[in-house]
């Protein structure tokens, strides 16, 4: 690992009783507790992000200028996403193509997903590929998924996904080949 290392964590779930941004604090714990220079961001903090493709996406917006000067300087990224319907959020995607190469170019990406049920697992597989094939992204093949037997009112129960967790975190430095200056 670069001793330049910088991690955001976002977090992409509009919902007050997410799981994920419950899975993604807990990993901001853990990066802090390895002395990562570590952050997260709710995309609930952003303010009303406009949707990617109409106009007002291309004029300046607090929450996105915000986002974007954020990832420039971030060497990591570890995205805490809902699955719907077999796909990371809506509002994940939307956030992804408000960005440019200078944001996300060579990142390396892990992923925390969670959803109702068991099935979804896989649903993270396309928005990862297009983060590779767009972006260049390293992709951490370790991915999280929690259910909503693993998260109860905003805290998580299972000592199987907080062990997962842990292993995200530490093999997103030290199985990944991390950038040595950000946006690589």
């Amino acid at each position: 690992m670069t001793e330049n290392s910088r991690v955001i964590v976002l977090t992409t779930s509009l919902n007050p009783q997410s799981r994920s941004r419950a899975a993604g604090a807990y990993a901001l714990e853990l990066l802090r507790q390895q002395n990562r220079d570590a952050e997260l961001i709710d995309i609930r903090d952003l303010g009303d992000i406009p949707l990617a493709g109409s106009a007002s996406a291309w004029s300046p917006h607090p929450g996105v200028d915000l986002l974007k000067e954020k990832l420039r300087g971030a060497t990591h990224l570890l995205f805490a996403v809902p699955i719907y319907n077999f796909s990371v959020s809506g509002m994940t995607k939307n956030l992804v193509e408000l960005m440019g190469m200078d944001e996300l170019k060579g990142k390396t990406v892990g992923f925390l997903c969670a959803a109702g049920g068991p099935r979804g697992y896989m649903g993270v597989l396309p928005f990862a590929n297009a983060l590779m094939l767009d972006f260049r992204c390293w992709i951490v093949p370790r991915f999280v998924y929690a259910t909503r037997d693993d998260i109860v009112d905003g805290q998580i129960v299972s000592d199987d996904l907080k062990l997962r967790i842990e292993q995200l975190a530490h093999e997103m430095h030290e199985r990944v080949p991390a950038l040595t200056q950000p946006g690589g």
